[in-house]
């Protein structure tokens, strides 16, 4: 003990310096307790900021681009209705001959006697309409002969044959017609029975529209 005194009283130099850290120790002010919160805050309240900011940006975005479709959708609208009515516009143009060729044909056959010149005449107007329509995509189908189906076909009467297999399409009461791939009209027919089916053709002759689909 009275060593460590002699050696403190030989080293007033160490006392010194034990007091000036002791001093420094004791003058830091310690850190203010609400700092951390209040950087916490800040940071939320900036992230929010940008939160806001990023939402009306995409809902400016989102209304841009929905009136950009809906502009889309119009002039579509319009187009089509513009197509479809030059799609009328080229079908009745490419009609207007045969129109004509009917009007000559009808003031030729006041002043002619000749039927079948005049029959001749109202068969190349025939013909010039079909291929008017068949480049329109209308084509007729055929049926007699055919198996009936009512896909294609309304059944007017059944009647009995032998000479033919049942169901099968005899004759052709009224035309059926094709547009491109759909059936635009069915064929009425007349279908056949079995010979020894009496009385088949009433009682089947209600295969009719109620059996027919759209194709």
């Amino acid at each position: 003990m009275t060593r460590m005194h002699d050696e403190t009283l030989k080293n007033p130099e160490t006392i010194q310096a034990s007091s000036s850290s002791e001093s420094s120790t004791a003058s830091s002010p310690p850190p203010a307790p609400g700092e951390p919160r209040d950087q916490a805050a800040a940071d939320i309240a900036a992230q929010l900021e940008e939160a806001r900011r990023l939402a009306d940006q995409y809902k400016d975005q989102l209304l841009r681009r929905a009136a950009e479709l809906e502009n889309f959708k119009r002039r579509s609208e319009t187009e089509f209705a513009t197509i479809i009515r030059n799609a009328n516009e080229n079908l009745l143009t490419a009609l207007l001959p045969v129109l004509d060729d009917f009007d000559r044909s009808l003031k030729a056959s006041a002043d002619s006697t000749d039927r079948e010149s005049l029959r001749r005449g109202i068969e190349l107007i025939a013909q010039k309409l079909a291929k008017v329509l068949e480049r329109e995509g209308l084509v007729p189908f055929e049926s007699v002969g055919q198996p009936f189906d009512v896909a294609y076909h309304d059944a007017l009467l059944q009647i009995p044959r032998s000479d033919v297999p049942p169901h099968t399409v005899i004759e052709e009461v009224e035309r059926g017609y094709k547009l491109r791939e759909k059936v635009l009209r069915h064929a009425k027919v007349v279908v056949s029975a079995a010979a020894d089916d009496h009385g088949a053709g009433a009682a089947d002759a209600g295969r009719t529209a109620a059996e027919k689909t759209d194709g």
